[in-house]
């Protein structure tokens, strides 16, 4: 594509996983596409270095990723699969555990570095055709009419498209100029996110203590150190960000209850503000938003990058099918397709994940009581305990019934393909 093109079908803005991840699934539909992304992917890091920002891909973002053809390369750069979890309640001391044994899966999902992902498809989309990559280069005033977006870059230069897809994260300029609203709130929360090294063996397991402060969460990574993700309120945040590594290293290791043994703080420590938010629409005509400029979600389960990638997915599905009818690309009868197929399954993770924030925050004996109730009741009742992690893993839907989720469904020539689980048995 000629570096002097202006005028694009479509503008990604926001090159992250989920806005690469869009751009590369949407390549090959015959139109051009461009990227424009603030910052420079990370290219290389020395050898054994795990950067703190980890996501965990359920198997629908697996089989997303699959399908670009680029899981492979991620997996080359380092994956840790985690193929059991342990909750359990500090108050009531209630348990739950889940085995992606039972399910007959070889894991529950894996642990990624986010500049892994990123990297990888960056990579893909600069051997791509069909896709103009703008960085590092961000945007600084938007007009949007009937005939689309009109966008003006940071070095002075414009180009348009005719649908403008924001993937601009939660603070999203697209968003913003688009004059589309968000509702939701702040919780009040922090997450510290860092690296520990455990005296114990994490058993590929990912385990979760609710604190009366917030989740702590230790995910396992492939080197044998654990990703924490400790959420907690300002007061008790601000303090464990004042301790040095020894004190902090001690306050962990206290946290967890040692099911590890003692943990040893092994990288800085990142202090991440957190909030429920949700845009009152996901579409203007002419404008798409997907991922976090769209949802913003307390990271307890985990799930937000995952809502991303089924979000792209969905929207290429709407694209697809209007374009399949003679449809306008950026029309509102193709975009609204998009947003009713999304907007009311995110909400729903919101609503859970934010009750189940609230709910395990609360320390008054009867609900302490419930909550241990419920929790030991659900590790008993292995039927729902396979539905919930067929739900987290993001199997539990229907492809092909409208829902827009082919692009995270086993590619058709390695569905049913024989896996070896951790075993060595064949599922």
């Amino acid at each position: 594509m000629s570096d002097t093109r202006t005028d694009f079908d479509v503008v990604v803005v926001g090159g992250g996983m989920v806005g690469a991840a869009f751009a590369a699934a949407f390549s090959g539909h015959g139109r051009s596409i461009a990227v424009v992304e603030s910052f420079e992917p990370v290219r290389s890091w020395p050898l054994g270095e795990i950067d703190a920002r980890v996501s965990a891909l359920n198997r629908a973002s697996q089989y997303l990723l699959e399908r670009l053809e680029v899981w492979s390369s991620i997996q080359e750069l380092g994956v840790s699969p985690y193929r059991e979890m342990y909750v359990w309640d500090a108050l009531s001391g209630a348990r739950i555990h889940f085995d992606s044994q039972t399910l007959g899966e070889p894991d529950l999902g894996h642990i990624v570095e986010n500049r892994v992902i990123q990297r990888v498809l960056w990579e893909h989309l600069e051997n791509t055709d069909d896709v103009r990559l703008f960085c590092p280069m961000g945007i600084v005033d938007l007009e949007i009419d009937a005939e689309g977006s009109r966008l003006i870059l940071s070095d002075g230069r414009a180009i348009t498209a005719r649908l403008l897809v924001g993937a601009d994260g939660r603070d999203s300029l697209v968003r913003t100029l688009a004059g589309i609203e968000t509702e939701g709130w702040d919780y009040g929360q922090r997450a510290i996110v860092a690296h520990a090294r455990p005296a114990e063996w994490h058993r590929e397991t990912a385990w979760q203590r609710f604190l009366p402060t917030g989740p702590l969460a230790l995910l396992p990574l492939a080197d044998g150190r654990c990703s924490i993700v400790w959420s907690a309120d300002e007061a008790r945040a601000a303090e464990l960000m004042a301790l040095d590594d020894a004190a902090f290293s001690a306050a962990l290791t206290d946290a967890s209850e040692r099911k590890l043994g003692a943990l040893t703080l092994d990288s800085r420590r990142v202090a991440i503000p957190l909030r429920l938010q949700h845009a009152k629409t996901y579409v203007r005509p002419g404008v798409a938003l997907i991922g976090d400029a769209a949802h913003a979600i307390h990271p307890l389960a985990g799930q937000g990058v995952n809502l991303g990638f089924m979000d792209a997915a969905a929207l290429i599905s709407a694209l697809e099918t209007g374009l399949a009818h003679g449809r306008d690309l950026a029309g509102l009868w193709t975009l609204r397709r998009y947003e009713r197929t999304r907007r009311g399954e995110n909400q729903r993770m919101l609503q859970a994940m934010d009750l189940f924030k609230r709910f395990f925050g609360h320390e008054e004996a009867a609900v302490v009581r419930l909550r241990g109730l419920g929790l030991n009741a659900t590790d008993r009742l292995e039927p729902l305990k396979r539905l919930i992690m067929q739900q987290a893993l993001g199997l539990g839907r229907e492809p092909g019934a409208g829902g827009g989720y082919e692009l995270c469904t086993p590619r058709p020539e390695v569905a049913g393909t024989v896996q070896p689980n951790r075993h060595g048995r064949s599922v």
